[in-house]
């Protein structure tokens, strides 16, 4: 299994249409990859244009399968001119639940 945290700042005044392209690629990931364990969007606290990740994949297989998905390309087109400087990026594994518990989470709207 394999988790991404993903950290990106968003240029001020494009905070509004970066959720909305990125709530079509939270949804779609949520409900459309079967390798998709998680795809959480957080908005951090101190700074309103800082949005923070959390996936969780099945395996490297899962994840290539996210970012070839079109609602992963569509996002990525309208969004990167928005972004404000690089995108961090961290890879993990999970501890727990240990892998074995694991399991897809119900559809998300």
């Amino acid at each position: 299994m394999i988790v991404l945290m993903v950290s990106i700042s968003i240029k001020e005044g494009f905070k509004d249409q970066f959720m909305d392209s990125l709530m079509g690629d939270a949804i779609g990931s949520n409900n459309d990859e079967p390798g998709c364990y998680r795809f959480d969007v957080i908005q951090d606290n101190e700074n309103s244009n800082l949005i923070h990740l959390y996936e969780v994949y099945h395996d490297q297989a899962a994840v290539d399968a996210h970012r070839a998905a079109p609602h992963y390309v569509k996002w990525r087109a309208e969004c990167e001119p928005w972004f404000d400087g690089e995108i961090v990026r961290k890879i993990g594994t999970p501890v727990y639940p240990p892998v074995g518990k694991w399991n897809k989470r119900p559809r998300v709207d």
